[in-house]
């Protein structure tokens, strides 16, 4: 079989198969931090942009917006699965080097509100699309993520694939959905290299081509079996012709979904290991930024070249700076939503102790990439005194993960804000309760 029957095959199986109270709990994780991200990318460009033009486009539907707005699924879908990564607040699968759940979760909650399908309908197309596409991340490997932002380019998969799972397409129906899906697969990481509002585009294009390629499908529209293992395959045209041989060996014994990470700071993950380092190092030792005289940050390559910004002058920037958030986390220890205001971005104190942090490549953390995301942080004070701190894996990661009550934190603080707090606590409750849950109105913040 190639690929896509391997995981059409595993789609009817999946049908039948009862989900642990472990995995349906771990789904309820993802859907509660997708809505965080959600919520707190609803004022980040270029949502309002996106929203002003689809909309104006869009008939009636039976989806919704964040903000209750009804239009059509591949509109929410859209829409959603860019706000859901604009804050840069969403969760991660860390061997797949991707952000499953911006585009899996809106492809999937706008396909679950326009067939108005049950809450445990819902999940069950969440933990489908979050098992295939983390696989085809998985061997697409590092060689697809020098060029390619796999939110875009793998999210699409996980939006298929939870929209055909919510449709009941099984067999060849489901693997046509993740065929045509294939041909539909962008998102290139030059577009963030230089500051734009392009990135949060990526999972938006995602989830929308998604749900198309699943509806084509319903329709009967068929794609090329070997898009990904042929020899002009996505394998070979967007990776290093990598072997699929074993893309299905562990699905539905193996949930991805129960080993993500949940980000506990805002901005590029790549970031994450030496700020918790950083935070270590100055609470453990109560260091004031005054007498921290140098810095210096060991991590991997990837980090480097994606955090890539030295002196940042915008948002977007910021949120792709190791010497900007290392800073901002030594002097306010604490790296959230208002870590980018314009006060912080200019902020003289900042300035100064950016100067004085150089970051490095460690050959030997950059050797465990993607299965590791470590760093090693040293700081030098002003009177000879010297700190370190190796950081193996970011506050998040499985190794170190957030509690269910450290999650509701981070929820209802990017939530509260936006809706409100009793309409957040509302909703908080209605994830926690999505398998007893009959339609998705109650998911409507």
């Amino acid at each position: 079989m190639t690929a896509t029957q391997v995981f059409g095959s595993y789609a009817s199986a999946f049908r039948n198969q009862d989900l642990s109270p472990n995995v349906l709990h771990h789904a309820k994780r993802a859907v509660l931090d997708w809505y965080a991200a959600l919520l707190a990318g609803q004022a980040v460009p270029p949502v309002s942009q996106l929203q002003a033009l689809l909309l104006s486009e869009s008939g009636q539907g039976s989806a919704r917006l964040a903000d209750g707005r009804r239009t059509t699924a591949r509109t929410a879908a859209f829409i959603n699965g860019a706000a859901a990564h604009a804050a840069e607040v969403d969760d991660s699968f860390r061997d797949a080097m991707y952000h499953p759940g911006a585009a899996t979760i809106a492809a999937a909650l706008a396909v679950a509100q326009d067939t108005g399908t049950s809450g445990m309908e819902f999940l069950r197309g969440v933990v489908l699309g979050y098992e295939v596409s983390t696989r085809i991340g998985v061997v697409l490997g590092r060689a697809h993520y020098r060029y390619w932002q796999n939110t875009g380019s793998v999210g699409v998969f996980g939006a298929a694939a939870a929209s055909a799972g919510l449709m009941d397409l099984q067999g060849e129906q489901f693997a046509n959905a993740l065929a045509t899906a294939a041909t539909f697969s962008s998102g290139l990481q030059q577009a963030f290299r230089m500051d734009s509002m392009s990135k949060p585009l990526h999972p938006g294009r995602a989830a929308e081509g998604g749900v198309l390629a699943a509806q084509l499908a319903a329709q009967g529209v068929t794609g090329s079996m070997d898009i990904l293992d042929g020899d002009a395959g996505m394998g070979r045209a967007m990776s290093d012709g990598p072997d699929w041989t074993r893309v299905g060996a562990t699905l539905g014994q193996d949930f991805h979904i129960t080993r993500l990470t949940f980000k506990n700071h805002i901005g590029c993950g790549h970031t994450f290991a030496a700020i918790d380092a950083a935070l270590h190092l100055v609470q453990q030792h109560d260091l004031p930024p005054h007498s921290i005289k140098h810095v210096r940050v060991a991590t991997y390559a990837t980090a480097l070249d994606i955090a890539c910004y030295d002196d940042p002058r915008t948002s977007n920037e910021a949120r792709f700076s190791v010497p900007f958030m290392v800073a901002t986390a030594l002097i306010h220890r604490s790296v959230r939503l208002a870590a980018y205001t314009p006060e912080r971005l200019g902020n003289p104190d900042i300035r100064a102790l950016m100067k004085r942090i150089t970051v490095e490549v460690d050959p030997e953390l950059d050797a465990i990439f993607p299965r590791r995301r470590s760093a090693r942080v040293d700081i030098e004070t002003n009177d000879g005194q010297r700190y370190t701190r190796d950081q193996p894996d970011r506050k998040g990661d499985p190794e170190l993960p957030l509690s269910d009550a450290e999650l509701e934190e981070k929820y209802l603080e990017l939530a509260t804000p936006v809706i409100g707090a009793s309409k957040a606590e509302r909703l908080l409750r209605a994830i926690w309760a999505l398998d007893e849950v009959e339609n998705m109105e109650a998911l409507v913040p």
